[in-house]
Order: structure tokens, then C-alpha cells, then sequence
């Protein structure tokens, strides 16, 4: 799952390969915390919020297919 978040991410903003993607998980629950580069927040964002919370709802129903909890977390720095 990991990949495919990468994958995503990467296509989505403009500095692909500052993006960091790492994995937290304990069991039933898994957190993904996606890093970019300052000026790459506003694009994985989008208008709105739009785009993250299409991230996010991908995540939700690949978590329905596997029975898990995903959440996705953009870190700061």
C-alpha cells in the first residue's frame, strides 16, 4: 500500500522526489505520513482540500477491502 500512496503522491506534485511516504502500523490500524517539499503542500492539497480527501477516500476503501484502518498524515516540517 505503501507504493501505491508513493505512486500518487509523487505524480502529484512538482518536486517527485523530495516525497517521502512511511508506514505506522499496529495491527488493525495504519497511518501513512506523506512529506514534500514546502512549496508541493498547496498541490497535494488542492482546491479546497479536494485532492487529499480523494487520497483519503481511496485509503478508506482499500481499508474496507483489507480490513484495516488506514489514516494519511501530511507532515510538516
Amino acid at each position: 500500500m505503501t507504493e501505491a500512496i508513493e505512486r500518487i503522491v509523487k505524480g502529484i506534485v512538482g518536486s517527485p522526489d523530495l516525497a517521502e511516504v512511511y508506514e505506522i502500523g499496529d495491527g488493525k490500524n495504519v497511518r501513512f505520513e506523506v512529506r514534500v517539499a514546502p512549496d508541493d503542500y498547496g498541490r497535494l492539497i488542492g482546491r479546497e482540500g479536494r485532492t487529499i480527501k480523494a487520497i483519503r477516500s481511496l485509503l478508506f476503501y482499500a481499508g474496507q477491502k483489507h480490513g484495516k484502518r488506514y489514516h494519511l498524515d501530511l507532515i510538516e516540517d
